[in-house]
């Protein structure tokens, strides 16, 4: 099965980015960092989802995030589907703070469960079939909106959305251009998909 083992984040300053995603996420191994000055304007057609266990840890990883530098785009509350909100780290990448939990069972232990990639994408049964050919095992799929890949055999999951639909959920307008800043790091070997995101070795 395929699998993703980091994402490579390509960002301005590579020093500060890893001291913000140190003070604020703790985030180590499987969100990597390069320096690059590509151009890159508006929505990047990505976002990365923490997935944690209850709304406390939620709120720790957003006030560390904004402490340490981010700019909220949607404040943590509760929905329909749980509890969560939506930072932006200073290097441009949108990050979602999710729990399917309303209610705390215990403290902020400041553990992430999953990581979740989220891909915006124009067509949807393209990108689909392109991942499928590629070894990727579907788990879920709703439509032309939203497919999510088994990630049990990797750190990092990928879902795809339609990329308006993504944005709206980031908070953002789906306008963008440019490089999406971003090289996904597997054992499927090197290629581009149909949305022009690149994917490496992670070797």
């Amino acid at each position: 099965m395929t699998s993703i083992d980091c994402i490579t984040l390509e960002v301005a300053d590579p020093t500060a980015a890893e001291r913000f995603y140190a003070d604020a996420f703790g985030l180590g191994k499987q969100v990597r960092l390069r320096g690059s000055d590509a151009e890159s304007s508006g929505f990047r057609g990505f976002t990365v989802s923490l997935v944690v266990s209850q709304p406390s840890i939620v709120n720790g990883l957003f006030g560390a995030a904004l402490e340490a530098g981010a700019t909220e785009l949607k404040p943590a509350k509760k929905s329909m589907w749980g509890y969560g909100g939506v930072v932006q780290a200073p290097d441009g990448t949108i990050w979602q703070l999710a729990s399917s939990s309303k209610k705390d069972t215990g403290p902020d232990s400041r553990q992430i469960d999953e990581i979740v990639l989220l891909l915006g994408v124009s067509d949807m049964a393209a990108t689909k079939r392109f991942y499928v050919e590629r070894g990727l095992t579907v788990a879920k799929s709703f439509g032309s909106k939203y497919v999510e890949f088994d990630g049990s055999s990797g750190p990092v999951k990928l879902s795809l959305y339609g990329r308006r639909g993504l944005a709206k959920v980031a908070g953002v307008p789906a306008e963008g251009s440019g490089s999406h800043r971003l090289t996904i790091g597997g054992d499927a070997g090197t290629f581009t998909d149909p949305d022009g995101f690149v994917w490496e070795p992670s070797a």
